[in-house]
């Protein structure tokens, strides 16, 4: 897959703004506040249907603006792929893939796909179960709308308990209507829970490899998926639900599920988000991300494109040059404020960003151009 075409209009600081990135490496390069980063961001919108910043449409609108959008173009295997978002501060979205209004979010999925290594992906690491939780939930749902349609089922049917526990202790008959919900639950939660094994189990493979290279084979890299059921039929999961009932009406709260999963990173069996220093755990971090991107090219039989935000920077040389070394063949967007930061790299465009306008570098300039 590549991207043809990238235009917004009044997205965070653009007024207006079209990018036509190479087919190789393009740099958006400048200080930092000038908005190379809102177009990554723009772009991951469009794969993923939500920034990986903000979960508030409203600050993705232009200052003095109502209304924003973001619109690309990618070429695929089977042809080209035409994608619009139109964002409102009435909080109405419009997404239009081919001209057409979709009318389920899920319907976005699978006409961009990108993988973003941003700074932000430390958290990925150094917090709670959430973080990682999202982190396979985001890639599982770009390789395979299903996941994306179960998640959606299993979280109306938590919500939907949760709220029939808060209301029961007012009315305590209506714990009789749990079955209900326990058997929507135990359904798609079981469904939730073998995508994300074999995914993740598929991820620790291509990781502990990417790892392997860019520590030199100093430290053996692996992910492990840690659900919260210990079994994986429907059954066991119906007994589970069932028998946590007491805790969950004391507590408010359902404290059995895929909800309450966990992706352990583990650095030669310990966890690095307890032990690991800085540096292993940003490591840790990009070697996932590059893992994601190969097993997505596996999937859908072509590179998604790679987004790289400000982190080449953050790499000792060594580890800035061995995963240059794996750029080659992937349309990728890095941010950067000094090329240096990427020396070895074949670059094929470079973009001057400042104050959300962009000029073309003369040098290093493609077939590929931008206006603004």
């Amino acid at each position: 897959m590549r991207i043809v075409s990238v235009t917004l209009r009044d997205y965070r600081n653009y007024e207006t703004c079209a990018l036509h990135p190479c087919d190789g490496v393009t740099v958006l390069l400048g200080d930092n506040g000038q908005g190379k980063t809102n177009l990554l961001e723009a772009v991951y919108l469009t794969c993923t249907g939500r920034s990986h910043r903000t979960h508030a449409d409203r600050e993705l609108i232009r200052r003095g603006a109502d209304y924003a959008s973001v619109k690309i173009r990618t070429e695929r295997r089977d042809g080209m792929h035409d994608v619009e978002v139109l964002l409102s501060r009435t909080g109405k979205r419009t997404i239009r893939v081919a001209g057409q209004e979709i009318r389920r979010s899920g319907e976005l999925l699978g006409h961009v796909t990108g993988v973003l290594f941003s700074p932000e992906d430390l958290r990925t690491v150094k917090d709670g179960p959430a973080e990682r939780r999202r982190f396979v939930d985001m890639a599982l749902s770009q390789l395979n709308p299903a996941y994306y349609y179960t998640m959606q089922r299993y979280n109306r049917a938590l919500k939907q308990r949760n709220n029939l526990l808060r209301e029961a202790v007012a009315s305590p008959s209506l714990l009789k209507t749990l079955d209900a919900w326990d058997e929507q639950l135990a359904s798609n939660g079981v469904e939730l829970m073998r995508m994300r094994r074999a995914y993740v189990e598929r991820l620790s493979e291509e990781a502990g490899r990417m790892h392997a290279d860019i520590a030199e084979g100093r430290e053996a890299l692996s992910i492990a998926y840690r659900p919260s059921l210990s079994g994986d039929t429907v059954e066991e999961a119906l007994e589970a639900l069932f028998a946590a009932r007491e805790q969950d009406t004391r507590r408010l709260t359902t404290t059995s599920g895929p909800h309450r999963d966990d992706v352990a990173v583990l650095i030669d069996g310990w966890d690095v988000r307890a032990y690991g220093s800085q540096g292993q755990q940003r490591t840790a971090a990009l070697s996932m991300r590059l893992a994601e991107l190969t097993v997505m090219r596996e999937r859908m039989g072509e590179w998604p494109v790679l987004m790289l935000d400000d982190v080449m920077s953050e790499l000792d040389p060594g580890r800035r040059r061995r995963l240059v070394e794996r750029l080659e063949g992937i349309q990728t967007l890095v941010t950067c404020t000094d090329m240096e930061d990427l020396s070895g790299a074949e670059v094929g465009k470079v973009m001057r960003v400042h104050g959300a306008r962009m000029e073309e570098e003369t040098e290093g300039a493609g077939e590929c151009g931008v206006r603004s």
